[in-house]
C-alpha cells in the first residue's frame, strides 16, 4: 500500500465544514447572550463578569486561581472583575475556613436569586426552541455535545 494516497471523504470535509459555520453562529449568539445576562445582572456589568458569578452560583465559592482557571482567564483580568463584583454587592471574599491565608469568593444571595431568574428565563427559551423535538433527540443531543465537550476538555 505504499505510495497510496487516501483521498479525504469529501462528505465528511462538507459537514465538518457545516459544522464548524453553524459553531460561528451559534458562538455569536452565546456571546450575545452573555452580554444580555450581564445586563440584566447590573447595567454596568461585563460578560466576563456575569460568567464569574454565574460560574460561583453554579459551583459555589472557589478559590481566585481556581476560577481563573476554569473560565480560562488572565488572574489579572478576573482580579479587575472581581473588584468591581464586589462594588456592586454581586460577589464576596471571605476567608477560607480551611486555610486562613486564602480567601474564597462566593456569590451574594441578591446574585445567585438574579441568576436563578436569568437561567430560567434561559431554560424557557430553550424549551420553546426544543418544543418540537422528541425527547430522544434532545437527550440525543445533549449527549453529542457532552461529547464534543469532552473530547475538547484539555484545550
Amino acid at each position: 500500500m505504499t505510495g497510496m494516497t487516501v483521498e479525504p471523504d469529501t462528505d465528511a470535509l462538507r459537514a465538518i465544514a457545516e459544522v464548524e459555520q453553524q459553531f460561528g453562529r451559534l458562538f455569536h449568539r452565546v456571546r450575545a447572550n452573555w452580554k444580555r445576562y450581564a445586563t440584566q445582572l447590573h447595567p454596568d456589568l461585563q460578560p466576563l463578569g456575569y460568567k464569574v458569578v454565574s460560574t460561583l452560583v453554579s459551583r459555589g465559592p472557589a478559590h481566585a486561581g481556581a476560577l481563573a482557571e476554569e473560565l480560562h482567564t488572565d488572574k489579572s483580568v478576573l482580579s479587575r472583575q472581581v473588584r468591581m463584583l464586589e462594588e456592586l454587592g454581586l460577589i464576596e471574599s471571605r476567608v477560607d475556613e480551611r486555610d486562613a491565608r486564602a480567601r474564597l469568593l462566593a456569590a451574594t444571595p441578591v446574585a445567585i436569586e438574579r441568576v436563578n431568574a436569568i437561567r430560567r428565563e434561559n431554560q424557557a427559551e430553550l424549551r420553546e426552541r426544543l418544543g418540537t423535538w422528541e425527547p430522544q433527540e434532545i437527550e440525543k443531543f445533549a449527549e453529542l455535545l457532552g461529547r464534543l465537550s469532552d473530547s475538547a476538555a484539555g484545550d
